[in-house]
């Protein structure tokens, strides 16, 4: 073999360490690019030491001339790489530099009212230098454009703009941007030209004051309800209640204080229920709502708690068994003395006039006199 010297032994393995590199490379970009054929001369060292990366395909040129077989792995190689292309295609796989690929920080955002949140879209890999980004809200289902034709429109105009690369930003959250909004981004030069992510954005509501309902007055061994609501907040507050400015625990039980009282707290619904009311239940009660966005309570009220009056019930329920009979003797004092019966006539009391012999007068239910016997004049 001519030029011996310059197709050395250790020039052919280093060549191959180079179609190995090369090989991977392609691997890894997706990138197609021809490699260096054998030069028809053999002289291939020059003078001076030439660049790492024409040192590396001088190399490869000359183990294409020294080893035959170093071109049969090279287009296995390259038979590899073509069928590794086409299956990541039939896949959907496609190298990211081939086509453009979108990812988001959070997929799932959570916001206070009237806070500003920032919307992430960010392009991983691109070829076209413009693509056409639009921003669209989707809520119960139905699309609307919010960013469209390079300007913000739709529920966010005025209080929302795109940053780079295609983030948007929200400076006034509403309850009402409570929705999913998709980013989607064209690019009309890449191989797969079109990429979308979906981001759910859920603005968290801070409670309003409560409406509570606490009882003025009870007694003592009775049973009564506290209660408080509140519609506004969301996600939906929990509920706690404070007797003396002092929290009840949700468990009495496990509060040496209140060990010996009979109440329990629904969180969820805000109802505080007292079995039996004693005597240390009075005081001042009022009721929190609380989310993560805020909490809100109600004002103060005060809640007495009476004893049972033994004698003055007896004393009432003895009053009124005296004037139970009162009553009664009364009404059977006046139906003795006739003082409810009613006097008039009726057929009972009539009395008819007596009958002579020989006159017939007729039965009394004729109404007229008949005469039956004659009589001389």
């Amino acid at each position: 073999m001519s030029n011996g010297r310059s197709c050395s032994a250790g020039a052919c393995q280093t060549g191959l360490r180079a179609e190995s590199s090369w090989v991977a490379v392609a691997m890894e970009t997706g990138r197609w690019q021809q490699p260096p054929v054998c030069p028809p001369s053999s002289s291939l060292l020059l003078s001076s030491p030439p660049p790492l990366t024409e040192q590396r395909e001088q190399r490869f040129r000359c183990c294409c001339r020294c080893h035959p077989q170093m071109m049969r792995r090279y287009k296995m190689a390259v038979t590899r790489l073509v069928s590794c292309l086409v299956l990541c295609s039939s896949l959907g796989q496609i190298p990211s530099s081939v086509g453009v690929t979108l990812r988001t920080t959070d997929k799932i955002v959570w916001a206070n009212e009237f806070e500003p949140i920032e919307l992430t879209c960010l392009i991983e890999s691109i070829s076209t230098n413009n693509p056409r980004i639009e921003w669209k809200k989707i809520k119960n289902g139905v699309p609307s454009y919010v960013y469209f034709q390079n300007k913000i429109s739709g529920d966010l105009e005025h209080r929302a703009q795109l940053r780079e690369p295609a983030n948007i930003m929200i400076f006034n959250t509403t309850r009402s941007d409570t929705a999913e909004y998709r980013c989607e981004v064209a690019a009309i030069d890449d191989q797969r030209d079109f990429d979308e992510i979906l981001i759910s954005l859920a603005v968290r509501v801070k409670p309003v004051v409560p409406r509570c309902s606490i009882p003025e007055s009870v007694t003592v061994g009775t049973t009564t309800e506290l209660r408080c609501l509140e519609n506004e907040g969301f996600p939906a507050p929990l509920y706690r209640w404070f007797h003396n400015n002092e929290e009840l625990p949700q468990d009495p039980k496990n509060s040496p204080k209140f060990v010996n009282s009979s109440y329990t707290i629904n969180p969820d619904t805000g109802g505080l229920k007292f079995r039996r009311v004693r005597k240390e239940d009075a005081g001042e009660y009022y009721c929190q709502a609380k989310n993560d966005a805020g909490h809100a309570q109600c004002p103060p009220q005060t809640m007495e708690v009476y004893d049972v009056d033994i004698l003055g019930i007896f004393l009432k329920c003895f009053g009124a068994v005296i004037v139970f009979f009162c009553v009664t003797a009364s009404i059977c004092h006046y139906l003795r003395r006739g003082c409810f019966h009613k006097k008039g006539h009726n057929d009972n009391n009539y009395n008819w006039p007596a009958q002579r012999d020989g006159v017939d007068y007729g039965d009394a239910d004729e109404g007229h006199f008949r005469h039956k016997s004659s009589f001389i004049i």
